[in-house]
C-alpha cells in the first residue's frame, strides 16, 4: 500500500480553503473537487488527482483522515477485517462509493485515537 490521500478537518472551512488555495498555488496544487453534501463541505486539492482534502467535519470525519491505496478489493476487505479485529471502530464497511467515482471501493475504520483510516482500491473488480 501507498498513501492515496490525506484529509484534515478544519475549524473554519472557508478560512482554511482560502489559505490552502493561496499557499499551494505556487506548487501547482489547486482545488480539483468540491463536495457540499453529506452534512459538510470538502475541497480536494491536487495537481493531477486530488490528494489533500480539507473539510468542515462532514465528509472528513475524525481529526485526521489517511487513505492508503490497496491493490485489490480483497485487500480492502482484509484491511477492514484486520482493523476491526485489532480494536478499530467501524466508520464505513467495505463497498463501492460511486459518488466519488465508479470504481472507488473503500473501507473506513476509526483508530483508537479517533483518526479515520481508509483503504481504497480504484481498480475495477
Amino acid at each position: 500500500m501507498s498513501l492515496d490521500h490525506l484529509g484534515i478537518s478544519t475549524k473554519d472551512y472557508d478560512v482554511s480553503r482560502a489559505f490552502y488555495e493561496k499557499a499551494l498555488a505556487p506548487l501547482g496544487i489547486t482545488p480539483m473537487m468540491v463536495f457540499d453534501n453529506e452534512g459538510g463541505k470538502t475541497t480536494g486539492f491536487g495537481d493531477t488527482n486530488p490528494f489533500l482534502w480539507i473539510g468542515d467535519g462532514g465528509i472528513v470525519t475524525g481529526r485526521l483522515h489517511i487513505a492508503l491505496t490497496a491493490k485489490s478489493r480483497a485487500d480492502v476487505d482484509a484491511f477492514y477485517a484486520a482493523a476491526m479485529a485489532a480494536g478499530g471502530r467501524d466508520n464505513g464497511p467495505p463497498g463501492l462509493r460511486p459518488h466519488y467515482h465508479a470504481t472507488y471501493y473503500g473501507a473506513y475504520v476509526l483508530d483508537p485515537d479517533g483518526h479515520n483510516i481508509e483503504a481504497v482500491c480504484h481498480v475495477p473488480a
